[in-house]
């Protein structure tokens, strides 16, 4: 799963989840492509189907998607001491910049330049899950074929939003993922479905 070809030092881990804990705005969902960004895309210390795979089951697990993703990358490039400098460089960032610029943020909330500066990251963001949006359609796609991925889709999208909007039920998103787990589990994949 990691390529282990590569030399990684404990600053180059350091400098890519200090880069993804400074320019993560817009919380955990927001940061992975940026994860993705340095480890696939620069570092190459996986591919971009492992990067999947790994994201995919973090996903199911309890806790924030960002710590877990680099805590593992870090442990599995560098064992414990890598994992530790992972999080670590993570968490950095936020907790000093919370620190300061809620303290300067209070003071002057309602200026209009602090309203346009939180509302400008917003587009950016949504852009960013966009485009990790479209991979994993794409991903879903080879892995489970075209009908499969639709109809797990079409059925996430209704459970999660559209049963909201109709019938103000809210759907708590763990038992959605437990549901498409199962489905997942026993649909047939692609090679496996004539109808795909």
């Amino acid at each position: 799963m990691i390529n282990k070809d590569i030399k990684v030092t404990q600053l180059q881990i350091f400098l890519a989840f200090l880069r993804v804990g400074l320019f993560g705005f817009g919380g955990g969902p927001a940061s992975i492509p940026l994860v993705y960004k340095e480890v696939v895309e620069k570092y190459k210390w996986m591919d971009g189907d492992n990067f999947s795979d790994t994201l995919a089951i973090a996903n199911t697990l309890p806790g924030p998607i960002a710590t877990k993703m680099s805590g593992y990358i870090g442990y599995r490039i560098k064992g414990v001491i890598g994992m530790l400098n992972a999080l670590f460089a993570l968490v950095l960032p936020s907790v000093i910049l919370m620190i300061l610029f809620l303290t300067i943020l209070f003071s002057y909330k309602d200026e209009s330049w602090v309203i346009g500066m939180t509302r400008g990251v917003i587009p950016v963001v949504g852009v960013m899950m966009g485009i990790l949006t479209w991979q994993f359609l794409v991903k879903s796609k080879k892995g489970l074929g075209i009908v499969s991925s639709i109809v797990l889709t079409v059925l996430s999208f209704t459970l999660l939003y559209l049963i909201d909007v109709w019938f103000g039920i809210d759907v708590h998103p763990v038992y959605i993922i437990i549901v498409m787990l199962l489905a997942a589990i026993f649909m047939p994949n692609k090679e496996g479905c004539k109808n795909d």
